[in-house]
């Protein structure tokens, strides 16, 4: 539903980490335009990103990346009723680069500005595809490069934002990417959506663990896409790897939480995940069968050849490491699952929104659409393209709080642990 009096214009910007992103969405129609400048270039060279160089970017960024959103939407900065910016979580600096501009734009041109938590966001990339159009396996690269070869324009297709009506009964929404791996429950009284923690990451999360056990052993970054293609060329039953179940001492009132990810004051069943054991299960056995020559090897020719992609670096692996990434990411696949529709049949779900960068991954797809139409559940996920950091996302999240007039203050800042639900 729009406003009346409004053309339902949002400008949305995220910079909570290494992508600097705009977007212009309207209301109940297609995003008009969604511009990412990616860093992927820039962090591959430390294996990670770096916040500081993230920062910097940010800066560099910020203005063309607007800028370009507005011109390929086909609008002028008049036509817009709201500007939604990423509050949180994520690098502070990177945060700040974003917070401070959309503040700027926002007085400069008199209209409301919105706070948008990057997790909420990630939820609503799912419900931002048009209904009834399903999940999609494969997704669809980005199809228009400016002239600055760091952006580039995700393509849109034919996605809608979805009204809350759309949504009926329980949802469950997991959100799992390199830096979040959390489960919601999400439900909506009018306008406003409403988001309460059933599990979340004790120690690393999904995507952390795949970056990490990349770079271990000598992948490219960010580590996700390269175990996904290597994957399917191993046998994911070839080593055992095993979750023991998570168990939280007795929180008592008036004392800190044990653990800042996974604070014991929460009541009911929860759901949460562990990552750092497998990992280190991977250091284990890397050392235990003497890989470390080979593994020198692979960094050493890829570092000689970083054009190589995912596919070519089949060739620099041994059918053992081929086995091992397969194993690895079976097993956290399986454990996903296991908490998923543990969570969803405890609270009665019988819908499941996957989100984030990890939700990308093809064997995560194909394993929770097979699981869910076992079970008679639905799952949805959103394009490839939009299950990365984007702005699409934030502009999206941030309509349900433009009709609640949910505006930010003067004050606002940037908040890197902020929580949701």
């Amino acid at each position: 539903m729009q406003e009346s009096g409004t053309k339902g214009l949002i400008l949305g910007i995220e910079t909570s980490c290494d992508e600097t992103a705009a977007a212009v969405v309207r209301a109940d129609e297609c995003p008009l335009s969604n511009i990412v400048a990616s860093q992927i270039a820039l962090h591959t060279n430390y294996g990670g990103v770096v916040p500081e160089l993230a920062s910097r970017e940010h800066l560099r960024n910020i203005v063309p990346v607007v800028r370009e959103a507005i011109r390929a939407a086909g609008i002028t900065y008049s036509d817009l009723d709201a500007i939604a910016v990423t509050e949180g979580p994520g690098l502070a600096g990177a945060l700040l680069v974003g917070i401070t501009f959309a503040k700027s734009l926002a007085f400069g041109l008199d209209i409301p500005l919105i706070a948008v938590n990057h997790l909420e966001g990630h939820i609503h990339a799912v419900m931002m595809e048009q209904q009834g159009s399903g999940p999609s396996d494969q997704g669809s690269a980005p199809s228009f490069v400016t002239p600055d070869p760091l952006l580039f324009v995700i393509p849109e297709g034919n996605l809608l934002l979805a009204s809350p009506q759309a949504v009926q009964g329980p949802t469950l929404a997991l959100v799992v990417s390199g830096g979040h791996t959390h489960l919601y429950l999400a439900s909506h009284d009018g306008d406003t959506w409403h988001y309460r923690n059933v599990g979340r990451t004790v120690d690393d999360a999904a995507g952390e663990a795949y970056d990490k056990v990349a770079k271990l052993l000598g992948l490219g970054y960010p580590g996700g896409p390269w175990m996904d293609t290597l994957a399917a060329h191993g046998n994911p039953k070839a080593v055992p790897f095993h979750f023991g179940q998570i168990t939280h001492r007795a929180y008592k009132p008036g004392t800190a939480p044990l653990n800042k990810k996974a604070p014991a004051e929460r009541t009911g069943p929860v759901f949460d995940f562990s990552f750092s054991g497998i990992k280190t299960a991977v250091l284990r056995y890397v050392e235990t069968h003497a890989m470390k020559a080979a593994i020198e090897t692979r960094r050493a020719a890829l570092a000689a050849a970083p054009e190589t992609t995912a596919a070519e670096a089949v060739a620099l692996c041994d059918q053992q490491t081929l086995d091992l990434i397969a194993s690895f990411q079976h097993a956290v696949v399986g454990n996903l699952m296991r908490q998923t529709f543990a969570a969803a049949e405890a609270f009665g779900a019988r819908r499941i929104l996957v989100s984030g960068g990890v939700a990308a991954n093809r064997e995560l797809r194909r394993r929770f659409i097979a699981e869910a139409d076992r079970r008679g559940l639905t799952v949805a996920f959103p394009s490839v393209a939009l299950s990365t950091d984007n702005a699409a996302m934030i502009a999206a999240a941030a309509w349900p709080k433009f009709l609640a007039s949910n505006f930010a203050a003067d004050t606002l800042v940037a908040t890197p642990q902020l929580k949701l639900g």
